[in-house]
């Protein structure tokens, strides 16, 4: 796989496990920001306030940089990491797996919460749709009216997304660029007078 590529899936999702009376509800999210994970997590600890643990991990980035695993007051990497693993297992990005536990009475002990988050994930996770997505680069393509024509041959040549216009005496497109594709493409555009082409960000 190229590395403008990467794994993620389609919509929410959940999963469910038991062991001995304790219950883990477990929810996956496609998420791209931290602001979208801590909402998530909020809104699950309001609806399942009188659960034990409400345990997570996620991972953000094609590049896979951005990760972090809760044990949420179970014992130190019984609950996040086996969740994390399953992420990593599955090759995964901009993912929030959840697992709310209702304590049965019975305790698990470390190897069994290990094998009981883990398994509760990877349920979730089997049912999700995944989808293979390429990292891509929103620009804005600035241009006079005059060379509307030059420019939308090319991007009927090229098919960039097409994310917003906005045609006056001057003029905006803004298109989603496959990585990859971003240098060859804006030099195509810059090409033609009076195109400036500005980066926005990269989703």
């Amino acid at each position: 796989m190229s590395n403008d590529t990467y794994k993620t899936i389609s919509q929410q999702c959940e999963g469910l496990y038991k062991e001995k009376g304790s219950k883990f509800i477990t929810y996956v999210y496609p998420v791209s920001t931290e602001e979208e994970i801590k909402e998530h997590i909020a809104k699950l600890k309001k609806e399942y306030y009188d659960a034990r643990h409400h345990c997570y991990a996620y991972m953000l980035g094609a590049d896979k940089k951005n990760f972090r695993a809760n044990d949420d007051g179970e014992p130190s990497s019984t609950a996040g990491k086996p969740i994390l693993g399953q992420i990593l297992s599955n090759d995964l990005t901009n993912i929030l797996i959840v697992v709310v536990r209702y304590f049965g009475g019975t305790k698990l002990g470390a190897s069994g919460l290990i094998h009981a988050y883990k398994t509760a994930a990877a349920d979730a996770i089997s049912n999700a749709e995944i989808l293979d997505k390429t990292v891509n680069d929103i620009y804005d393509i600035h241009f006079d009216y005059l060379v509307m024509n030059d420019i939308m041959k090319i991007i009927k040549d090229e098919q960039p997304e097409q994310l917003g216009q906005d045609f006056n005496l001057t003029c905006k497109i803004t298109l989603s660029i496959r990585q990859s594709e971003v240098e060859r493409l804006i030099q195509k555009f810059e090409k033609i007078t009076s195109v400036k082409a500005e980066y926005i960000r990269t989703t």
